[in-house]
């Protein structure tokens, strides 16, 4: 045990002083703005939240074949710009089955790219997220599904691989009843909502450390980009919401 933990350049002194970080940590609260435009839709100022939305990332490549476009009739032509188009309007219906769930094509490339070329080749990305892993599961396998249907009406073939994935993180029940009376107490109305984003706080709560988020609200639910701000008085409920969580979860530690 110990030669493998040191190829992987860990000695088991810091092991063990992580695993004493986490048995040291009673509880962890993060307080941060939305980065999207629910709360503001709302009229809400905060909300507590119910955990980390888990994400299926993957690279879809549709396979069709090249031809002139100016002497291949529309009937004939393999495009795989064609099935992929196809597949980037479904994903909004898979998503909008669920209320929370959302599905993205964030990126597209055609090969060889020139308007004088059918698409030959076409590389896409598909990003799904959802709190509840069964909802996932199925927006996943629905969209492969709908993407092999896609291909063979416009006779192309279709490739998966996944990028990247991660399970959906919920956060403490206990710790999400106090951040609601926090913000109830602080506003007099509080919300519930899961964070599509993925924060500190998943990964704390992973590692079996009682956890939750506090949202306060995003103007214009923009996020990563200059024009990025919140009102400066829920800005002040924000704190003042977070200092009662604050005093709420010590009290909560001391009782258990």
């Amino acid at each position: 045990m110990e030669d493998a933990v040191s190829k992987c350049g860990i000695s088991i002194d810091s092991i063990g002083d992580a695993q004493r970080e986490r048995n040291n940590a009673a509880a962890y609260l993060e307080l941060h703005i939305e980065q999207g435009p629910v709360l503001e839709s709302m009229g809400l100022p905060l909300a507590a939240v119910l955990g980390t939305k888990g994400v299926e990332r993957h690279a879809i490549t549709f396979h069709g074949q090249e031809a002139h476009s100016g002497s291949t009739p529309m009937r004939s032509r393999r495009d795989a710009l064609a099935a992929a188009a196809k597949l980037a309007l479904e994903i909004r219906t898979i998503a909008t089955k669920h209320p929370d769930a959302v599905c993205t094509i964030g990126s597209l490339k055609t090969f060889p790219g020139i308007v004088t070329a059918v698409v030959g080749r076409c590389e896409a990305t598909l990003d799904q997220r959802d709190l509840d892993p069964g909802v996932l599961a199925t927006m996943y396998r629905e969209a492969q599904e709908r993407s092999t249907q896609f291909a063979q009406e416009e006779g192309c073939t279709v490739e998966w691989s996944r990028i990247w994935n991660i399970a959906p993180e919920p956060f403490h029940p206990a710790l999400i009843d106090l951040c609601e009376e926090a913000i109830r107490e602080t506003t007099g109305l509080s919300h519930l909502m899961p964070s599509g984003p993925l924060h500190d706080a998943a990964e704390v709560s992973r590692s079996g450390i009682p956890t939750v988020m506090l949202f306060v609200q995003s103007l214009k639910g923009i996020s990563h980009n200059k024009i990025e701000d919140t009102r400066e008085d829920h800005l002040h409920l924000a704190i003042s919401a977070f200092d009662k969580l604050a005093t709420k979860t010590i009290d909560w530690i001391l009782a258990s």
